[in-house]
């Protein structure tokens, strides 16, 4: 079993939700943890709880989906805060319309963000996983990434493309010591879905935030021989 402590992990779309959740978890195993996002406000105070536990904790502000931003955001959290042991691509959008109502611009926006956004990050952070021959990529699909439903083209479009990248990147770098995994949760209780009013009513019968952390935690720990390709969380009785 690996340990953890002492590494540093990086968490796009910290600031709340599953990124939240799970820089608090890897935080308690030991792991400094740097996030980004788009809320200053909202990372600052994640930040803080994430000193609390007794790690170092830093953030950079930034939009995945632009590659500019993403390469400065990145140099920032390298020159500032050190090179990424860990990456966990969690930043994701949703939207809710059928494939004509929704606004040709928001389908545009969700493949950037949680495709583009993927790309973006990991092509600022994989070289130097590769230069030290070891390292973690977790990428945040969805259960919707291999079930599309109607309402959701975007979104199930996105998550597919997800999995896809991840699989291919998996083949290229598992050579290199880099464990790359597709983690596929069903709805969570996050300020996101609530919003949406995926949890159909029923917020605290769906999964956590927090089980989802306990999964990145257990999957992390594996031995450096071992790897999750890919794995679903469900809830028991939604």
């Amino acid at each position: 079993m690996e340990k953890l402590t002492g590494k540093k992990a990086l968490i796009t779309g910290g600031g709340r939700g599953l990124g939240k959740a799970t820089a608090l978890a890897l935080a308690a195993e030991g792991v400094d943890v740097a996030i980004t996002g788009r809320n200053e406000s909202v990372l600052q105070a994640t930040v803080k709880e994430i000193q609390a536990l007794g790690v170092k904790a830093f953030y950079a502000v930034f939009d995945v989906a632009n590659a500019a931003d993403t390469k400065a955001g990145i140099a920032k959290i390298k020159a500032e805060f050190g090179e990424a042991d860990i990456l966990i691509n969690n930043a994701g959008i949703a939207g809710y319309g059928t494939f004509l109502e929704m606004d040709p611009v928001q389908w545009q926006e969700i493949l950037n963000v949680n495709v583009m956004g993927i790309y973006n990050v990991t092509r600022e952070v994989l070289p130097d996983m590769i230069a030290k021959n070891t390292g973690d990529i977790i990428n945040i699909s969805s259960t919707a990434g291999i079930k599309g439903n109607a309402g959701m083209s975007a979104y199930s479009a996105s998550k597919f493309a997800v999995i896809g990248l991840t699989e291919s990147l998996m083949s290229e770098v598992r050579k290199h010591n880099i464990r790359v995994t597709t983690l596929l949760p069903s709805t969570i209780a996050t300020d996101m879905t609530l919003e949406l009013k995926f949890t159909d009513g029923n917020p605290e019968r769906v999964l956590q935030p927090e089980d989802f952390a306990e999964l990145v935690v257990a999957q992390l720990k594996l031995n450096r021989r071992a790897f999750v390709k890919l794995s679903s969380l469900w809830s028991t009785n939604p």
